[in-house]
């Protein structure tokens, strides 16, 4: 298996495929590049980029990209999946908790004194409206959406099936967000670390999958200070706050890598008290999450993909 790193979307990228070094080279930069142009495209970060110009025509009928209006449509429907918990139009409760620069900026200028959190809530995404023949996006009035997360999921899958032309066994990793096609030499399945929320270094336990999508999602990677409080990147839309929950970390495996991530998030925010219910609503969607403790809690056939035991909820 050869490797290629790099880093895009604010976070470390892994490629990884079977075949000829020298015939991987240029795949492994076409790749690369591919990724580079979805991150422009649908970064909150850049006034230049179509989700940033979407964002400015709330209130009208914005003409998007195909690849706009696709992901846009996955978004919809995972919103719904999801009971609403997924809920891309959480921009502006994301910069009211701090997070309205790259990570690596607010860490910057975060600590000192403490700054009380502005109110916040989820604007209406629920609202959307879609013209198919038109390929037209409407958003309702005042609404941002952010699509960092689904995007992520969205280029990954999208990356390796370009890779795949150039191999039979190839993964693409965007921080968390995986997709894998085919199988490793002499494998029968793929070996995903679950590594330890406080301790990026250590693994709790390994997956065995089959091709297809993992996704983690955690509180304790994506954080910064508020004077003594710290905070995290994902919103609960029914709080408009950093969600509080008893989970640390989620892991999704399912057929598709928006899904994966998407339902990651979701079920994080949900906790044991609502994520086994969402999560039984749809088929081929297992999950496995750590709790405070370092215990493994998950869906009930997610087992069958661990190497070290788990609770069962």
């Amino acid at each position: 298996m050869e490797f290629y790193e790099f880093r895009a979307m604010n976070t470390q990228i892994v490629l990884a495929a079977e075949s000829n070094p020298q015939e991987l080279a240029p795949a492994f930069e076409a790749t690369r590049a591919y990724i580079a142009a979805g991150e422009q495209q649908f970064t909150r970060f850049q006034e230049t980029s179509e989700l940033s110009a979407l964002n400015r025509a709330a209130g009208t009928w914005f003409n998007c990209s195909p690849e706009m209006f696709a992901l846009l449509q996955d978004a919809y429907a995972l919103y719904q999946q999801t009971d609403g918990i997924f809920n891309p139009a959480i921009l502006g409760a994301l910069e009211r908790a701090g997070y309205d620069a790259s990570l690596e900026m607010v860490r910057a200028r975060s600590g000192g004194a403490r700054t009380p959190l502005l109110e916040a809530h989820a604007e209406n995404f629920g609202a959307i409206a879609f013209q198919t023949a038109a390929r037209a996006v409407w958003l309702p009035p005042q609404t941002r959406i952010d699509l960092g997360g689904i995007a992520k999921g969205w280029i990954a899958e999208r990356a390796a099936q370009r890779l795949a032309a150039y191999s039979d066994a190839c993964a693409v990793n965007a921080g968390g967000d995986l997709f894998t096609i085919g199988l490793p030499r002499d494998e029968t399945t793929w070996e995903i670390e679950i590594e330890d929320p406080y301790d990026a270094q250590l693994t709790l336990s390994i997956l065995r999958v089959p091709p297809g999508a993992v996704a983690t999602s955690s509180i304790t990677k994506r954080t910064w200070r508020n004077g003594a409080r710290e905070l995290h990147h994902l919103i609960d839309p029914r709080t408009g706050a950093p969600a509080q929950t008893d989970w640390l970390s989620v892991t999704v495996v399912a057929p598709h890598a928006t899904t994966a991530e998407v339902f990651a998030k979701a079920l994080l925010i949900a906790g044991p008290d609502h994520a086994p219910q969402i999560a039984a609503a749809h088929t081929g969607v297992e999950f496995i999450a750590i709790d405070r403790s370092k215990k493994l809690w998950g869906s009930p056939h997610a087992q069958e993909l661990l190497h070290e035991r788990m609770e069962s909820i």
